[in-house]
């Protein structure tokens, strides 16, 4: 297998804030700290299983049922269960899964005061006597596990898996297509979409300088993941689900041991600023409550064929529909 890994190199310099909430460290960086406060930008906050992916309700039959004798339930059975199976393989064999699956961390960057730094390139992680971490030597070699995860995760599949696996996963994905109707590409490609969208509207006082930078004109827009599952199976479905082109590591969220509300107020404190607007899409109770507590607009994802609320279906001028009722004009021009 290839594990031909570079260092990651962050793009620019990041500094820690401290939540009070949990005595946990949240990550920004200098040019994210700038633009809370001098750009107007749009936060995504998803929902990943039943929303981007399909996957429990495939294993469950739930979205062969949905579909009115149309799909062949226990082909979409065999579906989920490949993909279970092998989602829990790539994260055991190389994303650490079977050391730390107890030791579940909210975010990848939680434990980065524990790192030292230590170039990891011929570190032993079998050797280490890395063990349940409630000290700081074992809470700093949890630390360099995410280290080493996120940057496979940054670098892509194709660093970590051969050429002959990432050909079974391209099937595996095309076929998982195919059976739902698109459902997983038509989700990426309004992932991608939302990163280019222009939610402001277009004030004089906001285009009124021609030196305005493009991308201060247009605001700057964000995805971020927020799932119930563990971290680490969660940045791996991303990466196989093909997801990480437009959801970056340090912008998946597990709410498993936190609930989605905590989470929710760690991405407000992170990207907010009073020019900035946020959107929920999911289809779970909790994260309609969380987005509901939070004044935030919440798109409710539905299996139901002939729903605009699915995939394929729901549109970029949907979810602006909906961030409109609640972000109105006169509070989207305010400087």
């Amino acid at each position: 297998m290839a594990e031909n890994l570079e260092p990651l190199e962050p793009e620019v310099k990041r500094i820690k804030r401290e939540d009070n909430s949990m005595g946990t460290n949240v990550l920004l960086s200098d040019a994210q700290d700038a633009a809370a406060v001098n750009e107007k930008r749009t936060v995504f906050v998803w929902d990943m299983d039943e929303t981007l992916i399909l996957l429990k309700s495939l294993l469950d039959g739930t979205y062969g049922k949905s579909c009115d004798g149309a799909k062949d339930i226990e082909k979409g059975v065999e579906i989920g269960k490949c993909w279970e199976k092998h989602i829990l393989q790539v994260c055991d064999e190389y994303f650490f899964y079977e050391q730390i699956e107890e030791f579940n961390e909210p975010f990848v960057d939680s434990l980065s005061e524990y790192d030292d730094g230590r170039d990891l390139s011929a570190y032993d992680f079998s050797k280490d006597g890395f063990s349940q971490p409630c000290d700081d030597a074992n809470k700093r070699k949890l630390a360099y596990r995410y280290r080493v995860i996120a940057q496979k995760y940054a670098q892509g599949l194709h660093c970590v898996l051969d050429q002959e696996t990432l050909k079974l996963w391209d099937d595996l994905y095309d076929l998982t297509d195919d059976f739902t109707d698109k459902w997983l590409s038509s989700a990426r490609a309004l992932l991608e979409q939302c990163l280019e969208g222009d939610f402001f509207s277009s004030s004089a006082s906001f285009h009124s300088s021609s030196t305005t930078s493009s991308c201060h004109k247009k605001g700057e827009k964000v995805n971020v993941l927020v799932t119930s599952g563990s971290l680490v199976p969660s940045l791996v479905k991303c990466l196989l689900f093909r997801l990480n082109g437009s959801i970056p590591y340090d912008n998946v969220y597990s709410s498993w041991d936190v609930g989605k509300l905590q989470c929710f107020s760690w991405i407000k404190e992170r990207f907010g600023s009073t020019a900035s607007q946020f959107c929920v899409i999911g289809n779970g109770s909790e994260e309609c409550e969380a987005a509901k507590a939070m004044g935030w607009p919440f798109v409710m994802i539905d299996l139901q064929p002939g729903c605009w609320h699915r995939f394929p279906g729901l549109s970029l001028k949907t979810i602006k529909q909906y961030i409109d009722v609640v972000y109105p004009e006169e509070t989207k021009d305010e400087s």
